[in-house]
């Protein structure tokens, strides 16, 4: 017995000094090279794109060891465009984009989601003539034609009040959205973002009142999304971003001031500005928190009203085009 106490003695002992010298002298992990990704966004960076931005900021994306290029447009139409030809990884795209592409057969899928409702509606002045849409009988309503479908969405909008496009006079004023109301030039105008430009009247002095499309017959649907090529999609590394996107969400919904600061420091100068720190706040409660996850049933109803309005012809193929991220 004595003989096998020592025996037993001497392993701990060992064990003990090997413990030791493992804890003083530790060996080097590899640590593997991250995965590289470009992204487009589907304009220039502005509040908008917080959890990118924020996820870029804070190392979000380092932590999910990936190394992501931030690219922005010369137009909105390219980042799809580029996807489609592999020319970047990822891009930010719309929801009549995702639908579109997929019934052109082009390899485009959905990868997750950045706005999870709408951000377009129909804006007067809030002490003009316009109250209700039925006001606008033989109004103008100036449009950007970013879509090239207005006069199908005030079709559906303006149902409710027994009217028509062809009961408004609609005229093309490009960008020049918020001056075009402001100097009377129309009466209303479509194709705005509650988020901007509701804040850049303000701005002016000016009180706005927005009729938000998703009360007026248009099926909620997500503004922005994230778009991948089907053909050359890596699904581990896409879970790794949307990992990183929903950490950045999380954040900016806890901490809006602070994400604000770090949002404005990724282009000290242009993007602190006071329309961007208004727009910042409109914008935090409509980052998608869930990311990753996909409301089938959601995205159906969305292209059958582009169906109903003749932007498609036939709906997609869902399962083609929401492949989930297994």
């Amino acid at each position: 017995m004595r003989h096998i106490k020592y025996s037993i003695l001497t392993i701990l002992a060992l064990l003990s000094v090997l413990t030791n010298n493992a804890q003083a002298s530790p060996s080097p992990q590899k640590q593997d090279k991250p995965d590289k990704i470009t992204l487009m966004l589907e304009w220039f960076v502005n509040p908008d794109h917080g959890p990118i931005i924020i996820a870029q900021q804070n190392g979000y994306f380092a932590e999910e060891n990936l190394e992501v290029t931030i690219q922005e447009p010369a137009e909105p139409s390219l980042p799809i465009k580029l996807l489609a030809a592999g020319e970047v990884d990822m891009a930010v795209i719309y929801s009549e984009q995702l639908v579109k592409s997929s019934l052109n057969q082009l390899p485009v899928r959905w990868a997750g989601t950045l706005i999870e409702t709408p951000l377009n509606c129909l804006i007067v002045l809030e002490d003009g003539p316009i109250q209700t849409l039925k006001d606008l009988k033989g109004k103008s309503i100036g449009v950007s034609l970013s879509s090239g479908y207005e006069k199908q969405l005030l079709d559906v909008m303006l149902a409710s009040s027994g009217l028509s496009s062809k009961d408004v006079n609609v005229i093309n004023v490009g960008w020049a959205l918020t001056g075009s109301l402001l100097s009377k030039r129309v009466d209303a105008i479509l194709d705005g973002y509650r988020n901007f430009e509701l804040n850049q009247l303000a701005i002016e002095g000016a009180k706005g009142k927005a009729f938000y499309v998703e009360e007026f017959g248009v099926p909620p649907y997500s503004e922005l999304l994230f778009a991948a090529n089907s053909k050359e999609t890596d699904n581990a590394i896409i879970r790794r971003f949307l990992r990183a996107i929903e950490k950045s969400s999380q954040y900016i919904i806890n901490h809006p001031d602070e994400a604000w600061k770090a949002f404005a420091a990724y282009s000290p100068g242009g993007l602190d500005t006071p329309l961007n720190k208004m727009a910042w706040k409109d914008t935090v409660n409509r980052f998608a928190l869930r990311p990753a996850a996909i409301d089938r049933q959601r995205f159906k109803n969305y292209a059958a009203y582009l169906q109903q309005i003749g932007a498609i012809k036939k709906l997609p193929n869902m399962d083609t085009m929401l492949a989930p991220i297994d």
